[in-house]
């Protein structure tokens, strides 16, 4: 594996963990696809950093389960805020 993808992986594990952030965030951030962000938080990192890749990990998982909540609250925001 190249190196800058090394440490690319390292460092979106880190944002997601110091940041609570969701693959959307961390991806925007920086400037990769979500796949890119799953693949190098789920199978880059198991190699690289197995406890970071094991801590990234449970964020991710809070972050999916709780998805359904936060795209409701949008949606309730979305129709509390047009016009009538």
């Amino acid at each position: 594996m190249k190196d800058y993808i090394e440490e690319r992986a390292i460092n979106v594990a880190n944002y997601i963990v110091m940041n609570n952030a969701t693959v959307r965030q961390t991806a925007k951030k920086f400037g990769i696809s979500k796949s890119t962000v799953h693949k190098d938080v789920a199978e880059r990192l198991f190699y690289i950093n197995p406890g970071l890749a094991a801590e990234a990990r449970k964020v991710l998982d809070v972050n999916k389960s709780e998805r359904h909540i936060r795209g409701g609250m949008a949606t309730r925001e979305k129709y509390l805020h047009q016009h009538r």
